[in-house]
């Protein structure tokens, strides 16, 4: 993971990976500023296509596994090894509780040259809206990396080491709070070979009761492939929220639970119709069987790196990414990819080296 061993010292501020970013500047919360810090060669996180892949999410490095890398030593809980921040309040979680819970989304590129990567290169492509449980699942089409997204799913409490794919996480706390971590990954045994559609701007879109909105208004919904936000930085933000109505990864951006199936070139049947708070059609996603990426309630897989798309802390609970990353189309799955994780409301540091919560890959079986 970029910037691991970065600590409260290494900067003139306090930029370890487990501080938000508020305000910044794109050079500033681009990867968290950390693209001078990289991993080591051999910590790239491991994520094979139809299994489960689990990490840890903590508060402070000296509650996870990898203590003996943090200056304050071992600090996990004896009582509760699923504590994320030991002597800390559930206010250390900016969240109130599950309940409160905003989201939170992994997000992958297929570019090995994380100095041409852009925002508008990752897609989302598995969401956890109680992300506190660290449980995610992605496409059953081709997701190779992890990326933005969680699913609930859990899984064994297995820990997992980084291998070999590079991934960026973010996270966006509802107190204005974002985070954004570059990892390494590495997607093994996919198969498929559809690639990624270009990705687009969310829009918010579903019910919001608490706005006074009881009905959501689907034609107004970015379908499809969606790229993370990147809100409240001093500059290239894509959207543009007040601090009141921050974007969360939930069904009011159309964010669905779990693997996000349809953000491959052939998930829809025919063109997407522009979106637009007056836009009556709703597209059709496509049948594709079996395990194709057409989106549906039990596909999950992970991206395949295909020429296609240019795309783009909390309790310490295990999580594990449900039924799939979409695997992605071929350029050769021994490929390092970038990914990205975002999220509404995490605590502040992350319990493992790629610091996000679980994922799971899953099995892609695409035609």
């Amino acid at each position: 993971m970029w910037g691991f061993n970065v600590t409260a010292q290494t900067f003139s501020y306090d930029n370890r990976p487990v501080s938000p970013l508020i305000n910044y500047t794109f050079e500033q919360w681009w990867f968290h500023g950390h693209l001078d810090y990289p991993p080591n060669d051999g910590d790239i996180f491991e994520l094979p296509a139809g299994q489960n892949a689990i990490a840890e999410l903590a508060c402070d490095k000296g509650a996870t596994d990898f203590f003996a890398t943090d200056g304050g030593g071992d600090i996990r809980d004896p009582n509760d090894e699923q504590n994320p921040c030991p002597g800390s309040p559930i206010s250390e979680f900016h969240t109130t509780g599950i309940e409160d819970s905003k989201g939170c989304a992994l997000a992958i590129t297929y570019n090995d040259n994380v100095t041409s990567i852009q925002p508008e290169d990752f897609t989302v492509f598995s969401v956890n809206q109680t992300c506190r449980k660290g449980c995610h699942r992605v496409p059953l089409e081709d997701v190779l990396v992890l990326g933005f997204g969680s699913t609930l799913l859990t899984v064994a409490q297995n820990k997992v080491r980084l291998t070999r794919c590079k991934k960026a996480k973010r996270h966006l706390i509802q107190t204005l709070t974002d985070y954004m971590n570059g990892f390494k990954c590495n997607v093994t045994g996919s198969t498929s070979e559809v690639a990624l559609a270009q990705p687009q701007i969310p829009r918010r879109c579903g019910a919001d009761p608490d706005d006074g909105k009881a009905d959501a208004v689907p034609g107004n919904c970015t379908h499809g492939a969606k790229q993370p936000f990147y809100w409240f930085q001093a500059e290239e933000n894509t959207m543009f929220e007040d601090a009141f109505h921050p974007p969360f990864y939930l069904d009011l951006y159309n964010f669905l639970d779990g693997a996000q199936n349809d953000i491959f070139v052939d998930s829809y049947v025919g063109t997407l119709p522009t979106p637009g708070p007056n836009q009556t059609v709703i597209p059709q996603l496509a049948q594709i069987s079996p395990g194709g990426s057409g989106n549906s309630s039990t596909s999950t897989s992970v991206p395949s790196p295909t020429t296609g798309t240019p795309a783009s802390a909390a309790p310490s609970t295990t999580s594990s990414a449900g039924p799939g990353i979409p695997t992605p189309v071929t350029p050769s799955n021994q490929q390092q990819w970038y990914v990205v994780a975002l999220s509404r409301v995490l605590p502040p540091l992350m319990r493992m080296i790629f610091q996000w919560f679980e994922h799971a890959v899953t099995q892609q079986t695409k035609r």
